[in-house]
């Protein structure tokens, strides 16, 4: 108890010293010693103050934790906050509980001192105050204020340094008081402690439990996102592959293969570039950005010695429905237009395509949306847009819609691209492009497409057009055919009024073909225009020489609606009175009808008014694939199916046909 007591008093007593430090940085040592002549020795001695507490500061140091900080180390903080420097008192007051009896006698005989000396100054203080005050002498009233302070901090640290040893006190207690009272961190007099948690206030509470809140929530989100990435990883493992198999074990990503480079066999029927072809929308069919679509890619194959745009190109899946955005519509002749798409997230295309293909659009042209192939005219290594270029037809709903309606900044739905009227100059090591009119779309895309690549295979592109204003994309093919030597352009005017330099004025002829392509027999065509045209043409290359197997071409006729070929078929006394004696019927329509001579279940389906979705009619694209209920079917092509159909035993109804009785589900 009389321990306690003591480090009160000595730190009471600290406490006054330090505060008096403040006067005697006004007053001067003579003036000091003039009014305490008794005090010179003690003066000399408080002069040595810091030292002291320095002192007291390394004693504590020497490992036995008593007053380390608070001796030299609080000295030096509180010196550098701008408080006085620790008195000697201070850590005598710390080792109270060291000190013998005799020590604590000789604390509590310089409280008293303190006290003594304190009342003194005050009295002296206030004696010089009085006297200055009605003479305006504002500095002997500036050294009065601080001999009352000095007197007052000595007769507190005196005060509180006998209260410490009277109430027994514990000296560290005594020093953290001060401590706090010196930091302002001590509470109001009076004031109710308040709610606390742990000796936290309710400030410090809310603070720490924002704290834990957020750092609750970023492991949430780190976890959320790991799951996240997991089931990315998942769906790629498992997703199907170039040839429709499924790679990998789930849970495990699959490494990128190198894919072979595809080979496109020739169709027997191939889709019309350019014009329109109906397809109605699948049912349940959802559509999406695409923005998952994966595509691998894939370096040159060993030893290729030039460069090949089907390398690394896969193929898009089937009857996936995208939304693109019209960036851009450019004016090519009076009635043709482009219309340039971008992908409606704003980043590369969620397709891949070839050179040659076609893309499906949905538009909503009527009460029922109607579905139009147009072939893509730009290149596909350009992996940021895709163009279509469509004729404005006077009976074309698509056509007229797009012309009429469309405007920049619109949204289309598009279907992945498709079709095998395509070359990527693996196929042959020259070409020969035939265009009449919009069928330049497709040619476009390959002349693009073989020109970036750098392709150095010999190009004859011959084109066939009325005036010198139908000539759809002159300036560029112009462009084209200046800066790369192995690309050679031809042109026919038929319609032309006067001669246009570098061009043909007159139709396309066969003299015409064979002087602008030597050695024409051994080349490898590909044709695309009117049918009018189409059919010409053919005609001369045969007459030239070219074997059938070597032109490849775009199949209008299969454009022609199935009344009217039927129609055409029973005027010219193909089509016999009475049907065949097979029948088709479809579920759940619950309709049924015979088989005309060579008609299609897509054409009987028309006929009884049965809907099945359809497009390209030719056998490509995949749009009238339906499921075979029982019978049996043959098809002049299957090109449309991919495996996953082939298993679940569905059937192309544009090229289906039967001599037995069949049922469809449509």
């Amino acid at each position: 108890m009389e321990a306690t007591t003591c480090l009160s008093l000595a730190l009471s007593l600290w406490f006054v010293a330090a505060t008096a430090a403040d006067a005697a940085a006004q007053i001067s040592p003579e003036e000091h010693a003039k009014h305490h002549p008794g005090q010179a020795a003690a003066g000399g001695s408080e002069a040595g103050a810091g030292e002291a507490g320095s002192t007291g500061g390394q004693k504590g140091q020497r490992g036995d934790g008593k007053g380390g900080m608070m001796g030299g180390g609080m000295g030096g903080m509180m010196e550098k906050m701008g408080a006085p420097k620790a008195k000697e008192l201070y850590p005598r007051l710390m080792e109270l509980a060291d000190v013998p009896m005799e020590e604590r006698a000789k604390i509590q005989e310089d409280a008293h001192q303190r006290m003594v000396d304190g009342t003194e100054l005050l009295s002296e203080g206030l004696e010089k105050l009085a006297e200055a005050s009605p003479s305006d002498d504002f500095a002997a009233m500036q050294a009065a204020t601080a001999l009352l302070r000095e007197g007052l901090a000595r007769f507190e640290s005196g005060l509180a340094a006998h209260r410490a040893i009277a109430e027994g006190k514990a000296p560290r207690n005594v020093a953290l008081k001060w401590f706090k009272r010196e930091m302002n961190l001590l509470p109001p007099a009076g004031a109710e402690p308040g709610f606390r948690l742990w000796g936290m206030s309710a400030f410090h509470t809310a603070v720490m439990a924002i704290l834990v809140a957020f750092a609750g929530a970023m492991i949430w989100m780190y976890f959320f996102k790991m799951r996240r990435a997991s089931e990315l990883l998942q769906r790629l493992a498992t997703a199907p592959d170039a040839t429709g198999a499924l790679g990998g074990e789930p849970g495990k990503a699959r490494m990128p293969q190198k894919p072979a480079a595809p080979a496109w066999p020739v169709p027997a029927k191939e889709s019309k570039p350019g014009a329109e072809k109906t397809r109605q929308p699948a049912p349940g069919e959802t559509l999406e950005c695409c923005v998952d679509s994966v595509v691998e890619c894939a370096s040159d194959t060993a030893g290729a010695d030039r460069p090949d745009i089907s390398q690394g190109l896969l193929r898009a899946q089937k009857r996936k429905l995208c939304r693109m955005r019209v960036a851009r519509i450019f004016q090519e002749t009076p009635d043709v237009k482009t219309f340039r798409l971008v992908a409606c997230h704003g980043g590369p295309l969620p397709f891949s395509y070839l050179p040659g293909q076609f893309l499906t659009l949905t538009l909503p042209v009527g009460q029922k949306p109607i579905r139009r192939s147009y072939t893509i005219s730009s290149s596909p290594t350009q992996g940021y847009y895709c163009e279509i270029t469509v004729k404005r037809e006077e009976h074309g709903l698509g056509s007229r819609y797009l012309h009429d309606v469309v405007n920049e900044g619109d949204m289309l739905q598009a279907q992945a691209p498709s079709g095998k009227f395509v070359f990527t100059g693996s196929e042959a090591d020259s070409v020969v492009l035939i265009a009449g009119g919009v069928g330049i779309t497709p040619m476009m895309s390959i002349t693009r497409a073989l020109t970036d690549m750098g392709w150095d295979g010999e190009i004859r592109l011959i084109v066939a057009c009325r005036h010198p204003e139908h000539f759809i994309f002159r300036e560029e093919l112009e462009g084209l055919d200046r800066r790369h030597p192995n690309l050679h352009l031809h042109v026919a005017m038929s319609r032309a009024q006067s001669e246009v330099p570098g061009y043909h004025r007159g139709r396309l002829s066969k003299e015409l073909l064979a002087r602008w392509v030597s050695d024409i027999a051994s080349k490898r065509i590909h044709l695309c225009g009117a049918p009018p045209m189409m059919e010409a043409t053919i005609a001369m290359l045969a007459e030239l020489g070219v074997a059938a197997d070597q032109i490849h071409t775009e199949d209008f006729g299969s454009q022609r609606k199935p009344q009217a070929r039927a129609a055409q078929r029973e005027a010219a006394g193909e089509l016999a009175k009475t049907p065949t004696a097979a029948t088709v019927s479809f579920q759940p329509s619950d309709k049924s009808t015979q088989l005309l001579p060579d008609e299609t279940i897509l054409e009987a389906a028309e006929r009884v008014g049965v809907e099945i979705e359809n497009s390209c009619r030719v056998g490509m694209c995949g749009v009238c694939a339906v499921k075979l209920l029982s019978g049996q079917v043959t098809m002049e092509t299957d090109d449309g199916l991919d495996p996953d159909d082939r298993a679940a035993g569905k059937i192309l109804a544009c090229q289906a046909r039967a001599d037995a009785d069949v049922a469809v589900q449509a």
